[in-house]
C-alpha cells in the first residue's frame, strides 16, 4: 500500500498506546497459539482462565485467518495513553452505519451472535463492551503492567529517533516492512494494495506486544489514520528463568549484572527492573551504579522518571560473550 503524506501529515505524526487493540489482536494468538510461537508461555498460562468467561462476540469478530478486524472493534485512540474505559466507550459510542459497513467487510458466513449485533448495533455494542472488559480481566490484566512498560519504552524510543533524524528517520527505522521515500509511505501488507492520501490528518504509530510480526493499518475510516507496528523484545514480557542469559558473561560481572544487561535491551526504570529481576529497587539501584561507572549503563530522562539503558560498550561486550542482543 501506498499512502501520500503532505508537511502537515508529518507535522501531526504522533505516538500513542492502544489497550483495546492489544486485547483484539490477543485473540488470535488464543485461537491460534502455535502460529505464535514468541507468545505461547503467555497462551498456556492465560488459556484456563477463559473457562467460563463470556467473550464469544469479541472472538467472532476476529476471524482467523484475519485479513481485517472490524473497524468499531479498535478505534484510532483519541489520547496518547487512553485507558480501557475510555476507548471502550468511544466503540460503544460507534454510529449503526459504521458498524454494519464494518461487518459487511468480513468474509464468511456470520455467527448467530454477529447477526444480532447487525441488526441492533446500539444494544449490542454494549455487550460487546462487556465481553471486552470480562476478557480483559482474565488475560490481559495480570500482565498489563509490564506490557505498557515495555509499548512505552518503544514509544520513548520513537521519540528519541524522531528528535535526532526527523519523522522521515524515524519512519524509515519503524519496521521492515515500512519504508518513506520523499512523501510516499510504503506499507508492506500481506493482503491489502492501494494508494491512499491522508490530506493532513497526520498519522498515529501505536507499537504493539500482540501484533504478531506484520504492519496493520487503517487509513481510510474516521479519525486520524493508524499504522500499528510490533514492539521489540516481547518474547522476554513471558520468562521465567533469567539465570541462563549470558553465563560466560555472569562470570565476569556477575549473575544479577549479567541479567540487569540482558533487560535493557530497551530504556527501563528502576521499579521495572526490581520487578523483572525479583530485586529489591536498592539492590538494583546498586548494581546499575556500578555498570554506569563503567561505562556499560546511561541514563535518559522522561518527565519524572530516570530511565536506564545499555551503551554501545554493553552491546559489544554482550557480543562478545555471545549473549543474544535483543
Amino acid at each position: 500500500m501506498l499512502v501520500g503524506l503532505n508537511v502537515r501529515d508529518l507535522a501531526m505524526t504522533r505516538f500513542a498506546v492502544s489497550p483495546l487493540w492489544e486485547a483484539v489482536a490477543s485473540v488470535r494468538i488464543i485461537k491460534r497459539p502455535h502460529q505464535f510461537p514468541e507468545h505461547l508461555a503467555w497462551y498456556e498460562r492465560v488459556q484456563p482462565r477463559l473457562a467460563g468467561v463470556r467473550w464469544q462476540l469479541l472472538a467472532d469478530l476476529v476471524q482467523m485467518p484475519t485479513p481485517i478486524i472490524p473497524t468499531f472493534v479498535c478505534p484510532p485512540p483519541a489520547t496518547s495513553q487512553p485507558t480501557l474505559e475510555i476507548e471502550l466507550a468511544s466503540l460503544v459510542a460507534t454510529p449503526a452505519e459504521a458498524v454494519r459497513a464494518s461487518l459487511d467487510a468480513l468474509s464468511g458466513p456470520r455467527s448467530s451472535l454477529l447477526v444480532a449485533l447487525y441488526a441492533d448495533p446500539p444494544g449490542h455494542l454494549t455487550r460487546l463492551a462487556e465481553a471486552v472488559r470480562a476478557y480483559v480481566d482474565a488475560v490481559i490484566a495480570p500482565y498489563w503492567p509490564r506490557m505498557h512498560t515495555l509499548l512505552e519504552r518503544e514509544v520513548l524510543l520513537g521519540a528519541q529517533r524522531m528528535a535526532t533524524d526527523g519523522v522521515h528517520g524515524l519512519l524509515n527505522h519503524l519496521d521492515p516492512f515500512v519504508q518513506l521515500k520523499a512523501d510516499t509511505l510504503s506499507v508492506e501488507h500481506l493482503t491489502r494494495s492501494g494508494t491512499v492520501r491522508l490530506d493532513g490528518r497526520g498519522l498515529l504509530l501505536v507499537p504493539s506486544v500482540f501484533i504478531g510480526r506484520r504492519v496493520w493499518s487503517n487509513f481510510g475510516s474516521p479519525g486520524q489514520p493508524v499504522l500499528r507496528f510490533p514492539a521489540r523484545a516481547v518474547a522476554t514480557l513471558w520468562e521465567r528463568d533469567r539465570t541462563s542469559h549470558g553465563h560466560a558473561l555472569a562470570r565476569v560481572l556477575g549473575r544479577t549484572r549479567a541479567a540487569l544487561l540482558h533487560e535493557l535491551a530497551v530504556p527501563t526504570s528502576t521499579l521495572e527492573l526490581a520487578e523483572r529481576c525479583r530485586l529489591t529497587p536498592g539492590t538494583v539501584s546498586q548494581h546499575l551504579g556500578a555498570l554506569r561507572d563503567v561505562g556499560l549503563v546511561g541514563t535518559h530522562r522522561v518527565g519524572r522518571f530516570v530511565l536506564y539503558a545499555r551503551t554501545a560498550a554493553a552491546e559489544a561486550l554482550l557480543a562478545a560473550s555471545g549473549t543474544a542482543v535483543t
